[in-house]
């Protein structure tokens, strides 16, 4: 089972992706965690997210090669989130390339995994080419994975609307 949850930022989208993982999981689920911690800002957002879910997940951190921590687990995985990922990846030089290669591995093995991803393509266009360049590989990624997926969520103020 793969499952997708895209929303806006602060729509509620990893609360909600949190609900379903803990609802369908039969064992202890992981948390995979990509987030880098770039500022103190990033930091307390990622202290929210370790309170919300408690002690109620097995958190591994991986900021980049996720393929490698994603094996055969017997649980559920929640990757929180692919945005940030995409970000790092961004950041150290990776090619969009290496991030769909990396995505299509992950949505060929027989692992549960659920995805949560922001919804960036909705916004004004940036005249940053290095954001413009994020917008795009984070959409084309948004796109792959909700093919691959059986279901896929958006996630509006809080409220799931299941679109496959």
């Amino acid at each position: 089972m793969k499952a997708l949850f895209i929303g806006g930022i602060k729509s509620g989208k990893s609360k909600n992706a949190e609900e379903y993982v803990l609802k369908h999981s039969k064992k202890k689920p992981f948390y995979l965690a990509t987030t880098e911690f770039f500022d103190d800002e990033m930091s307390v957002k990622v202290k929210k997210h370790q309170t919300q879910r408690g002690d109620k997940f097995i958190t591994i951190e991986e900021s980049l090669q996720l393929s490698k921590v994603i094996k055969s687990q017997d649980s559920i995985i929640l990757v929180e989130c692919v945005s940030m990922w995409i970000n790092n990846m961004l950041y150290h030089g990776f090619s969009e390339e290496d991030m769909i290669n990396q995505i299509k591995e992950l949505s060929s093995r027989h692992v549960d995994i659920v995805f949560v991803i922001n919804d960036v393509g909705c916004c004004v266009v940036s005249d940053n080419a290095l954001v413009r360049k994020f917008v795009d590989i984070n959409g084309r990624i948004s796109q792959l994975l909700a093919s691959t997926c059986q279901e896929v969520y958006n996630t509006v103020a809080g409220i799931n609307v299941k679109i496959k």
